[in-house]
């Protein structure tokens, strides 16, 4: 199981990024898929999560600009990223709970950082 996470860039404040992550091998289910991100000097912090029956929960710094989504049969999970701050700046990682045909339990991917870029 992959995931490819793909979408970052340079943005200006006050502006918007959508980053898709998406999961590829072999996948029986995606359950629970998150975001996470990882400023220089700070340690990792969970961004927002969903879970397979698309209940979401937000960090208190991006609730109201940021919402996350997925579409099931795509295997991608989606950050709509609006109003961005210099302080949004970060390496964003996906990470998602995958069952593998064959397998009964579920084990936790990451995918690769992108890099998000808020300035003017």
């Amino acid at each position: 199981v992959q995931l490819q996470a793909s979408g970052g860039g340079l943005v200006q404040p006050g502006g918007s990024l959508r980053l898709s992550c998406a999961a590829s091998g072999s996948i029986s289910s995606v359950n629970a898929g998150a975001w996470y991100r990882q400023a220089p000097g700070n340690q990792r912090e969970l961004v927002a999560r969903i879970t397979s029956d698309g209940r979401t929960d937000y960090a208190d710094s991006v609730k109201g600009r940021f919402t996350i989504s997925r579409d099931n049969p795509k295997n991608t999970v989606y950050l709509q990223m609006d109003s961005l701050k210099p302080e949004d700046t970060a390496v964003y990682y996906c990470n998602a709970n995958v069952r593998r045909f064959g397998f009964f339990r579920a084990s936790d991917y990451w995918g690769q950082g992108t890099l998000v870029t808020v300035s003017s």
